[in-house]
């Protein structure tokens, strides 16, 4: 959990603030975007929440009242299913919620070619504006889990895992979440 030191210690932080990228992932329900949420709003008093689900159905939809309703004035929310590189947002600390979700899309869009998607994935992340931004951007371990049972489900884990790795590479700092707690297992280069 990220601990909250009190006002000054958030503010020192906020001034301390670098742009970059953060990388979160984890098993379902392990907290990951509860903690970036919570450094998000230690790095900024106004930072973005970018949405990158579709409203497939129902139960989704109310998924993502939930999520909407976890966070305060704060926030700025934007919905963006996959171009995430052309949005303005210059100066923000940016949580992305969730890579698992925003690849699907690809996934769906291109009929399930994993080469395709993993090219049009990787673009959108090689143009993020990390010299100017902080991206958190959460994701999840889906290889840890049980194999899947269709050959469309393990080209997904696949599309996911080398999705993951090629973020993590990228990243300045990468957090595992493991049943609440973030371990960091990345840091930035001195």
């Amino acid at each position: 959990m990220v601990q909250d030191e009190g006002p000054q210690a958030a503010s020192a932080q906020r001034d301390a603030f670098k742009p970059g990228l953060i990388f979160i992932t984890g098993g379902a329900r392990s907290g990951k975007s509860r903690y970036a949420q919570e450094l998000a709003l230690q790095l900024s008093n106004d930072p973005v929440y970018l949405a990158t689900a579709r409203h497939w159905d129902e139960d989704f939809k109310k998924r993502i009242q939930r999520h909407q309703a976890e966070r305060d004035e704060r926030w700025t929310s934007i919905e963006e299913e996959k171009n995430i590189s052309r949005l303005s947002l210059s100066g923000k600390v940016v949580v992305m919620d969730c890579v698992t979700l925003w690849i699907t899309n690809f996934f769906t869009d291109t009929r399930y070619d994993v080469d395709a998607s993993l090219t049009l994935c990787k673009a959108e992340i090689d143009q993020l504006d990390t010299a100017n931004n902080t991206f958190i951007i959460i994701s999840n371990e889906l290889g840890m889990g049980m194999h899947a049972d269709t050959a469309t489900g393990r080209k997904f884990t696949d599309l996911q895992g080398w999705m993951n790795q090629y973020i993590a590479q990228k990243a300045d700092k990468v957090i595992f979440m493991v049943s609440g707690i973030p371990v960091t297992i990345k840091t930035p280069n001195p």
